[in-house]
Protein backbone atom coordinates (compact mmCIF):
# COMPACT_ATOMS: atom_id res chain seq x y z
CA UNK A 1 0.00 0.00 0.00
CA UNK A 2 1.21 3.30 -0.96
CA UNK A 3 0.56 6.58 1.36
CA UNK A 4 2.92 8.75 -0.87
CA UNK A 5 -0.76 10.25 -1.86
CA UNK A 6 -0.67 12.17 1.27
CA UNK A 7 1.54 14.94 1.20
CA UNK A 8 -0.08 17.28 3.82
CA UNK A 9 1.53 18.44 6.97
CA UNK A 10 -0.38 17.85 10.38
CA UNK A 11 -0.41 20.57 11.88
CA UNK A 12 -1.87 21.11 16.07
CA UNK A 13 -2.27 24.76 16.93
CA UNK A 14 -2.49 25.86 20.37
CA UNK A 15 -4.45 23.45 21.13
CA UNK A 16 -6.10 23.23 25.03
CA UNK A 17 -8.48 20.94 26.81
CA UNK A 18 -10.61 21.59 30.24
CA UNK A 19 -12.47 19.22 31.60
CA UNK A 20 -15.14 20.01 33.63
CA UNK A 21 -15.75 17.97 37.01
CA UNK A 22 -18.35 19.06 39.29
CA UNK A 23 -17.62 22.90 39.93
CA UNK A 24 -14.25 22.35 39.20
CA UNK A 25 -11.83 23.19 35.95
CA UNK A 26 -9.00 20.77 35.01
CA UNK A 27 -6.93 21.62 32.46
CA UNK A 28 -5.40 18.39 30.83
CA UNK A 29 -3.81 20.31 27.84
CA UNK A 30 -2.70 24.22 27.48
CA UNK A 31 -1.61 25.71 24.30
CA UNK A 32 0.03 23.04 22.51
CA UNK A 33 1.46 23.39 18.92
CA UNK A 34 3.56 20.91 17.04
CA UNK A 35 4.12 20.14 13.25
CA UNK A 36 4.67 16.63 12.03
CA UNK A 37 5.75 16.26 8.50
CA UNK A 38 4.44 13.42 5.87
CA UNK A 39 6.41 10.68 6.47
CA UNK A 40 7.64 11.27 10.17
CA UNK A 41 7.11 9.14 13.24
CA UNK A 42 6.84 10.89 16.10
CA UNK A 43 7.11 9.88 19.61
CA UNK A 44 5.03 11.94 22.62
CA UNK A 45 6.44 11.12 25.78
CA UNK A 46 5.37 11.82 29.53
CA UNK A 47 4.75 10.55 32.23
CA UNK A 48 0.97 9.67 33.58
CA UNK A 49 -1.16 12.89 33.54
CA UNK A 50 0.86 15.02 31.30
CA UNK A 51 -1.65 15.53 28.40
CA UNK A 52 0.03 12.73 25.80
CA UNK A 53 -3.55 10.77 25.86
CA UNK A 54 -5.52 13.97 25.64
CA UNK A 55 -3.51 15.18 22.70
CA UNK A 56 -3.95 12.03 20.78
CA UNK A 57 -7.44 12.12 21.59
CA UNK A 58 -8.06 15.50 20.13
CA UNK A 59 -5.49 14.87 17.21
CA UNK A 60 -7.31 11.98 16.33
CA UNK A 61 -11.24 13.71 16.57
CA UNK A 62 -11.92 11.57 19.56
CA UNK A 63 -12.80 14.14 21.41
CA UNK A 64 -13.06 18.33 20.49
CA UNK A 65 -10.57 20.69 21.62
CA UNK A 66 -11.70 23.47 24.20
CA UNK A 67 -9.67 25.85 22.12
CA UNK A 68 -6.96 25.52 19.26
CA UNK A 69 -7.25 23.60 15.72
CA UNK A 70 -6.19 20.35 14.21
CA UNK A 71 -5.40 20.24 10.48
CA UNK A 72 -4.72 16.61 8.84
CA UNK A 73 -4.49 15.69 5.27
CA UNK A 74 -5.71 20.07 4.55
CA UNK A 75 -8.74 19.16 6.49
CA UNK A 76 -9.19 21.50 9.82
CA UNK A 77 -11.02 18.93 12.14
CA UNK A 78 -12.95 21.60 14.30
CA UNK A 79 -14.95 22.80 11.43
CA UNK A 80 -16.57 19.52 10.74
CA UNK A 81 -20.02 18.09 12.32
CA UNK A 82 -19.38 15.33 14.33
CA UNK A 83 -20.79 13.20 11.33
CA UNK A 84 -18.67 14.53 8.80
CA UNK A 85 -15.53 14.12 11.49
CA UNK A 86 -17.04 10.38 12.27
CA UNK A 87 -16.85 9.69 8.51
CA UNK A 88 -13.19 11.55 7.74
CA UNK A 89 -12.01 9.74 10.83
CA UNK A 90 -12.37 6.55 9.05
CA UNK A 91 -11.07 6.94 6.10
CA UNK A 92 -7.96 9.33 6.86
CA UNK A 93 -6.92 8.57 10.70
CA UNK A 94 -5.79 4.83 12.08
CA UNK A 95 -5.75 3.88 15.45
CA UNK A 96 -4.22 1.88 17.46
CA UNK A 97 -4.43 0.84 21.26
CA UNK A 98 -3.09 -0.74 24.04
CA UNK A 99 -5.52 -3.04 24.37
CA UNK A 100 -6.17 -4.04 21.08
CA UNK A 101 -9.88 -3.53 20.47
CA UNK A 102 -10.56 -6.82 18.53
CA UNK A 103 -14.21 -7.73 18.22
CA UNK A 104 -13.85 -11.29 19.61
CA UNK A 105 -16.05 -12.77 17.44
CA UNK A 106 -14.63 -11.59 14.12
CA UNK A 107 -12.17 -13.35 12.38
CA UNK A 108 -8.85 -11.63 11.88
CA UNK A 109 -9.88 -11.22 8.67
CA UNK A 110 -13.36 -9.56 9.70
CA UNK A 111 -11.75 -7.00 12.14
CA UNK A 112 -8.98 -6.14 9.51
CA UNK A 113 -11.90 -5.34 7.15
CA UNK A 114 -14.43 -3.68 9.92
CA UNK A 115 -13.08 -0.34 8.82
CA UNK A 116 -14.75 -0.84 5.42
CA UNK A 117 -17.68 -2.16 6.72
CA UNK A 118 -18.38 0.06 8.88
CA UNK A 119 -18.04 2.93 6.09
CA UNK A 120 -20.53 1.17 4.02
CA UNK A 121 -18.27 -0.75 2.04
CA UNK A 122 -19.85 -3.87 0.83
CA UNK A 123 -17.88 -5.25 -1.66
CA UNK A 124 -13.49 -5.44 -0.23
CA UNK A 125 -10.76 -6.42 -2.86
CA UNK A 126 -8.88 -9.26 -1.08
CA UNK A 127 -5.72 -8.25 -3.21
CA UNK A 128 -5.25 -5.24 -0.67
CA UNK A 129 -6.13 -7.15 2.38
CA UNK A 130 -3.46 -10.21 1.47
CA UNK A 131 -0.64 -7.48 0.69
CA UNK A 132 -1.30 -5.61 4.31
CA UNK A 133 -1.65 -9.02 6.19
CA UNK A 134 1.82 -9.84 4.43
CA UNK A 135 3.67 -7.17 4.94
CA UNK A 136 2.46 -7.51 8.66
CA UNK A 137 3.34 -11.19 8.95
CA UNK A 138 -0.38 -12.62 9.73
CA UNK A 139 -1.56 -13.39 6.15
CA UNK A 140 -1.58 -16.99 7.57
CA UNK A 141 -4.11 -15.90 10.68
CA UNK A 142 -6.56 -14.31 9.24
CA UNK A 143 -8.71 -16.86 9.30
CA UNK A 144 -8.50 -17.33 13.21
CA UNK A 145 -10.29 -15.20 15.98
CA UNK A 146 -8.89 -12.99 18.33
CA UNK A 147 -8.93 -15.51 21.24
CA UNK A 148 -6.34 -17.94 19.31
CA UNK A 149 -3.85 -15.18 18.80
CA UNK A 150 -0.96 -14.05 20.47
CA UNK A 151 -0.47 -10.72 21.90
CA UNK A 152 1.71 -9.55 19.19
CA UNK A 153 -0.70 -11.26 16.40
CA UNK A 154 -3.26 -9.21 17.94
CA UNK A 155 -1.45 -6.21 17.78
CA UNK A 156 -0.66 -6.93 14.59
CA UNK A 157 -4.39 -7.59 13.36
CA UNK A 158 -5.14 -4.00 14.81
CA UNK A 159 -2.33 -2.50 12.98
CA UNK A 160 -3.85 -3.60 10.13
CA UNK A 161 -7.08 -2.60 10.78
CA UNK A 162 -6.14 1.23 11.22
CA UNK A 163 -3.89 0.63 7.95
CA UNK A 164 -7.06 -0.43 5.70
CA UNK A 165 -8.47 2.31 4.89
CA UNK A 166 -4.60 4.08 3.55
CA UNK A 167 -4.78 6.49 6.54
CA UNK A 168 -3.21 10.05 5.86
CA UNK A 169 -1.93 9.09 9.59
CA UNK A 170 -1.99 6.88 12.04
CA UNK A 171 -2.31 6.67 15.86
CA UNK A 172 -0.95 4.91 18.20
CA UNK A 173 -1.80 5.02 22.19
CA UNK A 174 0.88 2.77 24.16
CA UNK A 175 0.80 0.30 21.91
CA UNK A 176 3.35 -2.14 23.67
CA UNK A 177 1.88 -1.40 26.71
CA UNK A 178 0.27 -5.35 26.68
CA UNK A 179 3.14 -6.46 25.17
CA UNK A 180 6.45 -8.80 27.07
CA UNK A 181 9.27 -6.65 25.96
CA UNK A 182 10.27 -8.41 23.22
CA UNK A 183 7.41 -8.78 21.70
CA UNK A 184 6.68 -5.08 21.97
CA UNK A 185 10.32 -4.22 20.31
CA UNK A 186 9.02 -5.94 17.20
CA UNK A 187 5.99 -4.17 17.08
CA UNK A 188 7.82 -0.86 17.12
CA UNK A 189 10.32 -2.32 14.34
CA UNK A 190 7.00 -3.04 12.43
CA UNK A 191 6.44 0.83 12.78
CA UNK A 192 9.51 1.79 11.86
CA UNK A 193 9.49 -0.06 8.30
CA UNK A 194 6.07 1.24 7.36
CA UNK A 195 7.30 4.77 8.00
CA UNK A 196 10.60 3.84 6.05
CA UNK A 197 9.10 1.65 2.97
CA UNK A 198 5.62 3.08 2.70
CA UNK A 199 6.27 6.79 4.16
CA UNK A 200 3.52 5.80 6.82
CA UNK A 201 2.89 9.15 8.94
CA UNK A 202 2.87 7.99 12.34
CA UNK A 203 2.24 9.04 15.88
CA UNK A 204 2.82 7.12 19.17
CA UNK A 205 2.32 7.81 22.29
CA UNK A 206 4.24 6.08 25.05
CA UNK A 207 6.27 7.02 28.49
CA UNK A 208 9.11 4.17 27.28
CA UNK A 209 12.00 5.41 26.32
CA UNK A 210 12.77 1.99 24.21
CA UNK A 211 9.72 2.39 22.26
CA UNK A 212 10.30 6.49 21.60
CA UNK A 213 13.72 5.87 20.52
CA UNK A 214 12.12 3.82 17.31
CA UNK A 215 10.99 7.47 16.02
CA UNK A 216 12.45 10.32 14.65
CA UNK A 217 11.65 12.71 17.10
CA UNK A 218 10.24 12.93 20.33
CA UNK A 219 7.90 15.74 21.73
CA UNK A 220 8.20 15.64 25.80
CA UNK A 221 4.49 16.56 27.41
CA UNK A 222 4.79 18.00 31.16
CA UNK A 223 1.89 19.33 32.75
CA UNK A 224 -0.67 19.66 29.86
CA UNK A 225 2.38 21.50 27.82
CA UNK A 226 5.05 20.91 25.57
CA UNK A 227 8.60 21.12 27.18
CA UNK A 228 10.68 19.87 24.47
CA UNK A 229 11.49 18.18 21.17
CA UNK A 230 14.31 16.54 19.99
CA UNK A 231 15.49 14.13 17.54
CA UNK A 232 16.39 10.42 18.38
CA UNK A 233 19.49 10.54 16.05
CA UNK A 234 21.15 12.49 18.54
CA UNK A 235 20.72 9.59 20.92
CA UNK A 236 22.87 6.87 20.50
CA UNK A 237 20.34 4.24 22.05
CA UNK A 238 17.20 3.65 24.57
CA UNK A 239 19.33 4.42 27.56
CA UNK A 240 21.20 7.65 25.89
CA UNK A 241 17.51 8.69 25.18
CA UNK A 242 16.28 8.01 28.53
CA UNK A 243 18.68 9.65 30.33
CA UNK A 244 18.23 13.05 28.13
CA UNK A 245 14.11 12.61 29.03
CA UNK A 246 15.25 12.56 32.39
CA UNK A 247 17.16 15.54 32.67
CA UNK A 248 14.62 17.51 30.80
CA UNK A 249 11.82 16.41 33.36
CA UNK A 250 14.57 16.57 36.32
CA UNK A 251 15.83 20.51 34.87
CA UNK A 252 11.75 21.71 34.87
CA UNK A 253 10.84 19.83 38.48
CA UNK A 254 14.14 22.00 40.10
CA UNK A 255 13.08 25.02 38.56
CA UNK A 256 9.42 25.02 39.45
CA UNK A 257 11.57 24.39 43.44
CA UNK A 258 13.35 27.06 42.88
CA UNK A 259 10.35 29.39 41.37
CA UNK A 260 8.56 27.82 44.75
CA UNK A 261 11.36 28.33 47.07
CA UNK A 262 11.16 31.58 49.80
Amino acid sequence: MDASSNPEITRVEQLSKIYRQGDREVTALRGVSLSIEPGEFVAVMGASGSGKSTLMHLMAGLTRPTTGTVTIDGQALASLSDRKLTHFRRRRIGLVFQAFNLIPSLTARDNILFPLYAAGHKDVDDSTLLELAGQLGIADRLGHRPDSLSGGEQQRVAIARALITNPAIMFADEPTGSLDSVTGQSICELLRQLCDRESRTIVVVTHEPSVAAWADRVVVLRDGAVLSEFATADHRDAHSLAAHYQQLVGQQFVGQQLVGSP
